[in-house]
């Protein structure tokens, strides 16, 4: 997503995977708590992933790959993007 700054310049907002995670999650009508504990971990952590304070994990994105159906080589993909361009 682009964001319009001074000068009518554009600045890059990276994206990231839990933006998709979360679209996904409100799109099949799951609540993320619900998610979160079949998933085995707690409400907040799940949250955090989501609104990019957190990591995706291998573990997790498996997890998703598995009951949501996203690719998890695409998830750590968009993850290792959002990383390098953040730094």
């Amino acid at each position: 997503m682009k964001e319009i700054t001074a000068n009518n310049t554009e600045s890059f907002r990276p994206f990231y995977p839990g933006e998709l995670i979360k679209d996904e999650l409100e799109y099949r009508k799951i609540q993320q708590k619900e998610f979160a504990k079949k998933c085995g971990l707690s409400y907040t952590a799940f949250n955090e992933v989501l609104n990019g304070k957190r990591p995706l994990s291998i573990e997790l994105v498996l997890t998703i790959e598995t009951t949501l159906g996203i690719k998890a080589d695409m998830l750590l993909r968009m993850q290792t993007e959002h990383n390098m361009q953040i730094c």
